[in-house]
């Protein structure tokens, strides 16, 4: 089956092409590099996994119940609007929600490889061409376990939020190489960290888990990359090229908070335009969502505070935004937990599944003594 039979919506053409400009830089130094960027990239190799091995696929997956979580969750629950559905409309509500935000998730990974092939291509530093081809492949395989997921265990699908399209078409048509750091490696990178973040915890079911874990796993390293890299670099800037970077932050976070609204999954499920506006004013009220949104925040304030952009007026835009309070957020913190989730999770499947192939084999063994 194509994967235009699944969505919801047309998707358009099967290709969207942005207009790239700048230069591909190749360096004939090839003496080595930071020692810490160099160690990074150590990791990015010796963490590379296969989705089709390390992920238990024949896990069941119900799409009217994806992440298994309450409907408290749902911005319009409790809402007039929620009453008077169905409970068939509830299920294609959780359903489609559901789609699209891991649709989102998709399509987010597919920029993330492109802007990380386009580092590898425009960056002047080998150790970051290095640990850039790695995260290449780390995206690919994201891309993959998405569109797999979304496939298999969803059936629906979604195209891609204009609100993400529009952050992708500026971060990739930028001629300047730090751009598609900023824009992939601190924005959106950040705020799909954080949206991984928070429904890996939440989620009761066991494949939705395993995948988000493994992911952020991944991610973590992504993100590290991008301080490295433009930590070093912006602390030569001057102000006109610190504010040019500060007004792309700011579009991007404003880019990225609408982005949150989903109004698109409202419309597919038919509602009437009165409707429509129903529902997105219960997901600017939500508390619930108002939370998630904040928590979103939570791994790019504090990145781009580290990176050498913190104006009075990026603070401004954060503070009317409501999510300023997040640049106390500890970032190494947050990476080394991540990766501990996903080892943690690994230890505890083969652990079981030591045990249930012990057990196997204790009753193979009874059996035959037995006979």
């Amino acid at each position: 089956m194509s994967t235009h039979d699944l969505y919801t919506i047309p998707a358009g053409l099967s290709t969207w092409n942005v207009e790239m400009a700048g230069a591909s830089r190749f360096t004939w130094e090839y003496d080595d590099g930071r020692d810490r960027m160099l160690a990074l990239y150590q990791k990015g190799k010796d963490k590379q996994w296969d989705s089709t091995k390390r992920i238990d696929w024949d896990l069941e997956v119900d799409p009217y119940n994806v992440l298994g979580i309450p409907d408290e969750t749902i911005a319009i629950y409790g809402t007039p609007l929620w009453e008077r559905m169905s409970e068939q409309m509830r299920k294609d509500v959780r359903l489609h929600g559901a789609a699209w935000q891991f649709s989102q998730f998709l399509h987010g990974e597919q920029g993330a490889m492109i802007c990380s092939a386009k580092i590898v291509e425009t960056v002047p530093d080998l150790d970051s061409k290095f640990y850039a081809a790695t995260q290449t492949m780390d995206e690919a395989r994201h891309a993959e376990t998405y569109a797999r997921f979304l496939q298999e265990k969803v059936g629906l699908a979604y195209p891609i939020n204009e609100h993400l399209k529009s952050l992708l078409d500026s971060t990739l048509s930028d001629s300047r190489w730090d751009m598609p750091y900023l824009g992939m490696q601190v924005l959106i990178e950040g705020l799909a960290l954080a949206a991984f973040g928070v429904m890996r915890d939440i989620t009761t079911k066991p494949l939705p888990k395993q995948i988000l874990a493994y992911v952020m796993q991944d991610e973590a390293r992504h993100v590290a990359f991008g301080r490295m890299a433009l930590r070093d670099h912006y602390r030569g800037l001057t102000e006109v090229e610190r504010r040019e970077r500060e007004d792309f932050v700011i579009e991007g976070c404003y880019l990225m908070r609408d982005r949150l609204r989903g109004r698109e999954t409202w419309e597919t499920l038919g509602l009437s335009p009165a409707e429509v506006a129903e529902a997105m004013e219960a997901t600017d009220r939500s508390d619930y969502l108002r939370a998630f949104r904040s928590l979103l925040f939570s791994r790019i304030v504090p990145c781009v505070k580290d990176i050498g952009l913190w104006s009075p007026r990026l603070q401004e835009a954060y503070a009317e935004m409501g999510v300023l309070e997040m640049a106390g957020q500890s970032l190494d913190t947050l990476m080394r937990q991540d990766e501990d989730i996903a080892d943690k999770l690994d230890t505890a499947r083969f652990a079981q599944e030591e045990s249930e192939r012990h057990a196997e084999v204790s009753e193979t063994i009874t059996l035959g003594a037995e006979s």
